[in-house]
């Protein structure tokens, strides 16, 4: 979170596995409630309803805006960062992302969805907070996690962010983004565990706990039998040469060409492939986007005058 003059610029990155701000990230799922459940532990009241935050798993949705999941997650987003400095009331701006190629099209919508309630008031984890939310800026997924040393970058560089639910790929030349040359990919790391899922079924005969699935691509083992720790590498691996593959028909070249890449799918790349560390650098930072959002919201605010 960043403070300027009485505002606060909360940059969110809404994954589709997880929320992520600058200083949090917490699990993208979310159920309801009309009373008051068993356990509170995590729970956001907001307009008469009971919502448990990290809860379940948020499916994929293409348009971000066509239920309130998204709304309440950002309000528990923003709740995180405050709490952090004991502030309960303030003036907000979101800054916010979406997928490259989608940006465009959606931005507005986005904005307008994020916007709906100037003033809002809610509770989360017991504490009330009366927040106004000033402005909305939308920015594109990708190039927000390279923002702040964007300019630096010499020669031809691609930029893969590898999410939960969609990889967004960029060309950068001399630090520069090249608006014909940025793509996304319904391709995140969810169809990897949709993919170990299937494994499982037809070579197991049995289910797999998502959980053990994730400690696997996370860290690249578990404590779990050898035959079943080989089904979930051998289909990972998989998904990782598919990344290559479909970087590759997008002109990517690593003898010429540097790599950058983001999102919770670089473990995969890191646990699965074997690469040119020259070559190939890893954004390590779970909450690089969001950082990067308020980077470019902080910009071009101060360029505009506004606060």
């Amino acid at each position: 979170m960043k403070t300027m003059n009485n505002t606060k610029i909360i940059g969110i990155d809404h994954g589709y596995g997880n929320m992520k701000t600058a200083n949090h990230y917490f699990p993208s799922g979310i159920l309801s409630f009309d009373a008051e459940p068993l356990f509170t532990g995590d729970m956001l009241i907001y307009n008469g309803k009971y919502y448990l935050i990290g809860e379940g798993h948020k499916e994929f949705i293409a348009e971000k805006v066509n239920d309130e999941d998204y709304y309440i997650l950002t309000l528990a987003a923003i709740a995180k960062e405050l709490k952090a400095e004991n502030i309960t009331e303030a003036h907000i701006v979101v800054a916010a992302g979406l997928p490259l190629t989608w940006t465009s099209g959606q931005k507005t919508a986005f904005r307008e969805y994020l916007m709906k309630n100037t003033e809002v008031d809610f509770t989360y984890k017991k504490t009330a907070y009366h927040i106004y939310i000033d402005d909305v800026r939308i920015y594109p997924q990708g190039y927000a996690a390279i923002a702040s040393f964007a300019t630096t970058l010499k020669g031809v560089n691609l930029i893969a962010d590898i999410g939960n639910g969609t990889m967004n790929t960029l060309y950068m030349i001399n630090g520069k983004p090249q608006q014909g040359k940025m793509f996304t990919e319904k391709f995140g790391t969810y169809q990897c565990t949709l993919a170990v899922r299937e494994a499982f079924m037809q070579k197991a005969q049995r289910e797999i706990n998502d959980a053990i699935i994730d400690e696997v691509l996370i860290t690249g083992t578990a404590n779990i039998a050898p035959a079943d720790l080989k089904i979930i590498k051998g289909v990972a691996a998989e998904y990782v040469r598919d990344i290559f593959r479909r970087l590759r028909e997008h002109g990517y070249d690593d003898s010429t060409v540097m790599l950058y890449i983001a999102g919770g799918g670089g473990c995969l790349v890191k646990n699965f492939c074997k690469l040119n560390a020259d070559r190939v650098k890893f954004v390590e930072d779970i909450c690089a986007a969001a950082k990067g959002y308020e980077y470019l919201a902080e910009a071009q605010l101060k360029a505009e005058g506004k606060v």
